[in-house]
């Protein structure tokens, strides 16, 4: 049977359908828009609004949600599942401000910084606290004063002796000696760079939303987004820790003394070539990259994916008695190319 080629009418439609301009690992701002008692709503500019669930959202267990998301103010969350049948996105904001508050840390740990913590408990061989969101410990042997039960809920100056994110190692001090040698490099690195700067730097943590580049003495954030032009499932795929890549400035916060980079800024657009190599009927060989329940998404040249609809996809299997897979080999026909917006429609071929 022969495959009718989409209007534009029809093809817009579908890609209005759906946001898979959204991916997992992905970095989105969102304003709260109300509360129930299993989480929080949160617009995105998605088709339908995002659900942060309970767990996912509190930063502790005394803090109500409400005073941690408040409504109808923006916050960053990061996407942990994609859309749903009903193309809602599930997001966490404790793993974005835990992430954040360890990089924090450990920016403070390198500057030798004084931190301030609450004592949350007391146990044998010294005391538990909490540091910006994250719990640690802090030995007897380095406690100015000898602590009682009655110091449960009071401040404390700390040091950080040793931190590990993976293993949840959090151990500080409040006897060292503060330094401000760390500090002036980072205002120094903040006073020189500039946005389109392109500068090597050094990995330093690897998260699941992207990875911390160390540039001169402040750690940058490298969105998974940002890292390939070709789709990744995690930056592990490509970086490893102690590696020294080149990357772009593509924003600074200087209030919040916070760098966003880019890798893939660094290569030639796909896109670019795909105007001279891509035309409207064209049959052409791609490989299956995702599978959503609207359709596979599929990489037609090196970094550039299109969109073969659910309905395409449901045939071909049916007829051909095949299930496809990630990582399969289809032939295929553009129905569709928008290169403005990167956006392309297919067909799948029957089997000869």
């Amino acid at each position: 049977m022969s495959k009718e080629v989409m209007t534009d009418d029809e093809f817009e439609a579908l890609l209005a359908k759906y946001d898979y301009g959204f991916q997992k690992g992905d970095l989105v701002k969102g304003i709260v828009c109300g509360y129930d008692n299993t989480g929080v709503t949160v617009d995105i500019g998605a088709k339908t609004a995002a659900f942060v669930p309970i767990k996912e959202a509190r930063l502790d267990n005394n803090t109500p949600v409400e005073e941690i998301l408040k409504k109808n103010e923006s916050y960053e969350f990061l996407i942990i599942k994609e859309e749903d049948e009903d193309g809602k996105f599930l997001l966490s904001y404790k793993r974005v401000a835990t992430a954040y508050s360890w990089r924090e840390l450990e920016d403070k740990k390198a500057a030798d910084e004084v931190v301030e913590g609450v004592i949350t408990g007391m146990v044998k061989g010294g005391v538990l606290v909490e540091v910006n969101g994250v719990k640690g410990f802090v030995p007897s042997s380095h406690l100015r004063v000898k602590t009682t039960e009655d110091m449960i809920g009071s401040k404390i100056e700390l040091k950080i002796l040793s931190m590990d994110a993976q293993l949840g190692n959090f151990i500080l001090s409040n006897k060292k000696v503060y330094s401000e040698d760390r500090e002036e490099t980072r205002r120094d690195t903040f006073s020189k760079i500039v946005v389109g700067e392109r500068i090597k730097g050094e990995v330093v943590r690897i998260t699941d939303f992207g990875a911390f580049v160390n540039i001169g003495g402040v750690d940058g954030l490298l969105p998974l987004s940002q890292i390939s032009w070709k789709w990744i499932d995690h930056p592990s795929d490509i970086l490893n820790i102690n590696d020294t890549i080149e990357v772009e400035i593509i924003g600074i916060d200087y209030d919040k003394q916070r760098v966003s980079l880019s890798l893939k800024n660094l290569e030639v657009d796909p896109w670019i070539a795909a105007k001279e190599k891509i035309h409207e009927g064209d049959e052409i060989e791609g490989v299956i990259t995702r599978i959503k329940h609207f359709g596979a998404f599929v990489e037609v040249i090196d970094g550039v994916e299109a969109l073969l609809p659910s309905s395409d996809l449901a045939e071909w299997q049916a007829k051909n008695n095949k299930t496809l897979e990630v990582g399969d080999k289809v032939q295929t026909t553009i129905l569709k190319f928008n290169p403005d917006d990167r956006r392309i429609s297919l067909s799948i071929k029957e089997v000869q």
